[in-house]
């Protein structure tokens, strides 16, 4: 196949995972050779997929409404046989129905990939669930995730790969953030040089867990072994006044008002992870893969997290000179407190030895080059193509 055509859809193109991979997604394809489509009905994203050399077509993706999705799959038909489309890829339920009438119908390959984990809760909800694992490959962004559609719709695994999500190390690179960079930070938040920080990156929503981390703190305060170290809750309320006030009070009551930090979003992520002493990623529910984990130990950041959903398929825990964190049971501030009374009595040396390891273990499994090599390759075994020597040519490992 000379120059195959990925079709890819998805609802928008804002700020989410499955957006954001269908840009790096298209990136690859460009790189390869290829020609990349991807259909939505717009947002933010668009701008830099097509500075990569990748098509955007304004399409009703959004849409639920069940005459709506006949129309959609009707018009994707006419576009696939118009634009010459050897692939379709879809990243979400409702556009998915569509895109897999259309495949069928046009004799087609059909991807779809799970980027998360949908409540089920009656059997219409379910089949129309289901549709994600219907294409001829399944992508799953980890084995926790893999397990849930095989368990749900009995997926055979030839049909399914897991291809975690990949970080970027131009982003995410401790040697670009410069000392001016965490000196205002540490200034915004208002912490004294030298002291400890321990970082919680999260919308502020009680599955984030950070009634638990306030517990833990309260604990090690209790016991005198908190000395001058800061919690920072970086992230949104998004309208939870009432969660932010009762966070407020459980950190007064506690005593612990100067040991807290709740700045709301804070942009320059990759700096506060290389800021901060450990990350936390305290959820009390399953995350399907664990951004944060990666992105954290990217930045040579070691990594407290729940022992629950996927985090733990990314932290090296075994106490050796490859350890990048800690693993804890949800909701349980003894525990949790433990991991960051270790945290704090690092030496220097312990702690940069930790946090390079983190980063060595997260380019070695999690890098954003992996993922596009590895969805390519779904794409090669399906059309017989080269997509994934032709980008791996093309674009050299840094």
């Amino acid at each position: 196949m000379a120059r195959p055509t990925i079709l890819q859809i998805v609802p928008e193109l804002e700020t989410g995972g499955a957006e954001l991979s269908a840009v790096e997604i298209a990136t690859a394809v460009v790189q390869a050779g290829g020609r990349a489509l991807v259909l939505s009905e717009g947002g933010r994203l668009v701008a830099r997929l097509e500075s990569a050399g990748g098509e955007f077509v304004p399409f009703a993706a959004a849409s639920k409404n069940p005459i709506r999705m006949l129309w959609n799959a009707r018009m994707l038909g006419k576009l696939i046989e118009r634009e010459d489309v050897s692939l379709i890829h879809a990243r979400s339920r409702a556009p998915a129905w569509s895109a897999m009438l259309a495949a069928r119908r046009a004799g087609k390959p059909f991807v779809t990939t799970v980027h998360g984990a949908h409540s089920e809760r009656s059997a219409m909800k379910k089949r129309y669930n289901s549709i994600m694992a219907r294409g001829d490959v399944v992508i799953t962004n980890s084995q926790f995730t893999a397990a849930i559609v095989k368990d749900r719709y009995g997926v055979a695994d030839q049909r399914l790969r897991v291809i975690y999500r990949g970080i970027d190390p131009s982003q995410f690179d401790p040697a670009d953030v410069s000392d001016e960079r965490l000196a205002a930070l540490r200034a915004k938040w208002d912490v004294p040089a030298g002291a400890r920080i321990i970082l919680l990156p999260a919308r502020l929503s009680p599955i984030k867990g950070h009634r638990t981390v306030v517990e833990a703190i309260a604990r090690l305060k209790q016991q005198q072994e908190l000395g001058d170290t800061v919690v920072v809750f970086a992230g949104d309320a998004q309208g939870r006044d009432g969660y932010v006030a009762e966070l407020n009070h459980l950190i007064d009551v506690a005593g612990l008002t100067a040991s807290f930090r709740l700045p709301g979003h804070v942009a320059d992520v990759p700096a506060a992870m290389l800021l901060a002493d450990a990350t936390l990623v305290a959820s009390t529910v399953p995350e399907t893969f664990g951004r944060t984990v990666a992105e954290a130990g990217a930045m040579n950041c070691p990594v407290i997290a729940t022992d629950i959903g996927a985090p733990p398929e990314l932290i090296v825990t075994a106490p050796s000179s490859e350890r990048t964190g800690w693993l804890t049971p949800p909701g349980d501030p003894a525990r949790l407190a433990d991991a960051i009374r270790e945290v704090v009595a690092l030496s220097p040396a312990a702690r940069l030895t930790l946090g390079e390891a983190a980063r060595r273990h997260v380019l070695q499994r999690f890098s954003l080059r992996a993922m596009k090599q590895q969805t390519l390759a779904v794409y090669d075994t399906l059309l017989g193509s080269g997509l994934e020597a032709a980008f791996t040519k093309a674009v050299p490992e840094r």
